[in-house]
């Protein structure tokens, strides 16, 4: 009976950390209706783009930074400055827990990249979208999305 509730507990904790990859027509109409189109300027395209760049679309990936401080989630945010880690004191200007920021329904992630982008006055804060994104014609990242 107990090794039967513990295997049942590990169940609940995998599906849990089960990670989330969308598809670029998912996330294209999630960010539309998320008033992204345009945001501060940036075309839905931007966002996907970066989105890809940043994360694959995978909202639940983590990188582990040399200087201590980890990057969250489908826009890969950092801890230092934009979320808290239970342990630490960072800035945590979106104020929110790191943690919110690797749930599927992206709704905390969103509301960051859109402090981000007003705060640091674009999308410069992302190197994916600097690197890969800026000043392409990106119109292929909604075709055929329907949005």
């Amino acid at each position: 009976m107990r090794a039967a509730s513990i295997l049942a507990l590990i169940g609940c904790l995998a599906t849990v950390t089960e990670s989330k990859v969308y598809t670029r027509c998912k996330l294209a109409k999630i960010f539309s209706r998320a008033g992204l189109d345009n945001y501060k300027g940036f075309s839905l395209g931007n966002w996907i783009c970066m989105a890809y760049y940043e994360s694959h679309f995978n909202s639940t990936a983590q990188k582990f930074l040399k200087d201590g401080s980890i990057d969250y989630g489908i826009f890969q945010v950092n801890s230092d400055t934009w979320c808290r880690r239970a342990e630490f004191q960072e800035k945590n200007y979106c104020h929110i827990t790191c943690s919110a920021l690797l749930n599927d329904d992206l709704v905390y992630a969103i509301i960051c990249a859109k402090i981000i982008v007003r705060e640091t006055e674009g999308m410069d804060y992302w190197q994916g979208w600097k690197k890969h994104c800026e000043g392409r014609d990106l119109a292929k990242w909604k075709r055929g999305c329907n949005v």
